[in-house]
């Protein structure tokens, strides 16, 4: 696995993994001032009393679930080493495999599954980048691929 943090598309050859440096433990706080935020009315991610009442059982045993465009947020932050000089065109197949609650650890791997030269834009190559996200368990909570343009060795957006 790379750990340099200066990617070109150059540098982004397909079967190129990463790992990031450290997770990210998440709270409740971030969990609700997150879903308040971005106006989600889900009751599950913000009222404990609902949550205990409506799903007492496994795996949620009563307690709030992390919003999972929260997660999401935070595997795509994990991992952006791998793009910090691009900016992202899109994100496909989002799977969410299990729910993350607070006090889990969120830790993430890329690895770059294709790479093309941006037909639009010279200069600039577009990647994919599949993304998995895992707990401190290592259980696999999510997976994603994300499409970044990045630029050439030597190139700037013009």
């Amino acid at each position: 696995m790379n750990t340099a943090n200066e990617y070109y598309f150059e540098d982004l050859v397909p079967g190129l993994r990463f790992r990031s440096f450290y997770g990210r433990t998440l709270t409740d706080v971030d969990n609700i001032w997150f879903t308040l935020l971005t106006n989600n009315t889900n009751p599950i991610h913000f009222d404990k009393i609902y949550v205990e009442k409506n799903y007492p059982g496994e795996p949620f045993k009563g307690r709030l679930v992390i919003n999972g465009v929260l997660t999401l947020a935070i595997a795509i932050g994990l991992t952006t080493t791998l793009t910090s000089r691009g900016f992202m065109l899109g994100i496909e197949n989002v799977k969410f495999h299990k729910p993350v609650f607070a006090g889990d650890t969120i830790y993430a791997e890329a690895e770059v599954i294709e790479a093309r030269e941006s037909r639009s834009r010279p200069g600039f190559g577009v990647v994919k980048i599949r993304t998995r996200a895992y707990n401190q368990n290592n259980e696999l909570v999510l997976e994603f691929d994300r499409v970044v343009m990045v630029p050439k060795k030597g190139f700037s957006w013009r």
